[in-house]
């Protein structure tokens, strides 16, 4: 039996190159069997002989959000953080305080795992209710070997009990602990966490924090080919306060994607684009800082696939990929439907996801989200508000806000 046949949607996008005005698209086992106009789709899919069906009634219907960048495990508070940072304290000031990563990585070692799960199924929830059917989500604030690989076991039990698909990442170099210097804390992460990462068997990445003083290009090498041999894709923090040489070592190692990219240089966008490395734009973080917002055209103009993310995270407190989506449009200046191509298809390209994640073509997972508006412009001209109606996660509705779904429920 056919799972899902959303139908009468004003717009429907497929992909990048490719939508329909009154479209429809179909799911069946967890996968889209059809799409195109709902005349013909629904001639061949009944609606009522589907398990559920939803009447878009002319709104949007887009790809499932791909969030391909978030720290969404964490514990405590930082909003006085932000308050300082208005003061004009500096990012790296606050680190060097003992503010900043290490205030989190002392609340999450202080924080029961029953506590952590919860933060991260609320956030869960909330990013859910906003679209997104995939995220990344990173360790990173244990700093230590039984903290990380405890980290990585609550995102693992996270993807277990929550319909959206939770990719984890090890970021056990995010920071210098207070105890440790740069090279002893290196030569930790690969002598000690890597090989017990991949003995967990947990994360599919291992991501690096390449920055004026955290960790050196030549540390960070070091990191990400150790993580490597352990089985881990490399990804990498790269050119965020500074330009230090993130990029290109990211080009070097084949990472998966480079991150942040705020001070990227078109020689940069060019070995990323020849070495097949997804450029992850964070305009929510630039926002956060009060920085200058990263270039998407010096990638674009380069030949690479842009992803935008959310960077959620107790220094970029927003899980909702429409804010993200809003401030790659006005922020940054891209045309809404190449930012809708960045939180969806080129999330995925970010996470190495080659299914059809991030597009309803024929094959793809059957993740789509219906809007309470008739075009995807509406995200970010409605900038600050959800528009997302209803979420379809592997053609099963998990979230209606408008009632549209009828069916039996699943």
């Amino acid at each position: 039996m056919i799972d899902t046949v959303v139908y009468g949607a004003s717009e429907l996008v497929v992909g990048p190159e490719e939508s329909y005005a009154d479209g429809a698209v179909v799911v069946q086992d967890g996968r889209v069997v059809a799409v195109g106009p709902t005349a013909e789709i629904t001639r061949e899919y009944p609606p009522e002989n589907a398990v559920q069906h939803v009447d878009a009634d002319g709104r949007a219907v887009l790809p499932g959000f791909v969030d391909a960048h978030t720290h969404g495990l964490f514990a405590g508070d930082r909003s006085d953080e932000f308050a300082a940072k208005l003061r004009g304290k500096t990012y790296q000031e606050l680190l060097a305080e003992g503010g900043g990563i290490l205030r989190t990585v002392r609340a999450v070692r202080s924080a029961t795992d029953a506590r952590l799960l919860g933060n991260l199924l609320g956030h869960l929830d909330t990013m859910l209710a906003h679209g997104t059917t995939t995220v990344e989500v990173k360790s990173g604030y244990g700093l230590d070997t039984a903290t990380e690989l405890r980290m990585l076991e609550l995102i693992d039990a996270a993807d277990a009990r929550h319909p959206v698909d939770v990719v984890p990442t090890f970021m056990g170099a995010h920071a210098i602990p207070e105890d440790r210097d740069a090279d002893e804390y290196t030569a930790a992460v690969v002598d000690e966490q890597l090989p017990a990462v991949e003995k967990q068997g947990i994360a599919a990445f291992c991501d690096v924090f390449c920055e004026e003083g955290v960790f050196s290009v030549e540390q960070s090498r070091r990191i990400l080919e150790a993580g490597i041999a352990h089985g881990l894709t490399p990804k990498i923090h790269a050119e965020e306060l500074t330009h230090l040489g993130g990029a290109e070592l990211g080009a070097e190692v084949g990472a998966a994607s480079a991150d942040h990219l705020l001070h990227a240089t078109d020689e940069d966008a060019a070995r990323l684009a020849a070495a097949d490395v997804t450029p992850v734009l964070l305009p929510g973080t630039a926002f956060s800082l009060g920085a200058d917002y990263a270039a998407p055209e010096r990638f674009t103009d380069a030949g690479a696939t842009v992803a935008v993310a959310s960077d959620f995270n107790p220094n970029c407190h927003s899980p909702s990929m429409g804010m993200a989506f809003a401030l790659a449009c006005v922020g940054m200046g891209m045309a809404p439907r190449d930012a809708l191509d960045a939180v969806t298809r080129g999330g995925a390209l970010a996470l190495g996801r080659d299914d059809g994640t991030g597009t309803l073509a024929e094959g793809a997972p059957g993740d789509l989200v219906v809007l309470d508006a008739p075009s995807h412009v509406h995200v970010p001209y409605s900038f600050g508000v959800n528009r997302v109606a209803t979420v379809v996660k592997d053609g099963v509705v998990v979230h209606d806000a408008d009632g549209l779904a009828s069916g039996e429920p699943r």
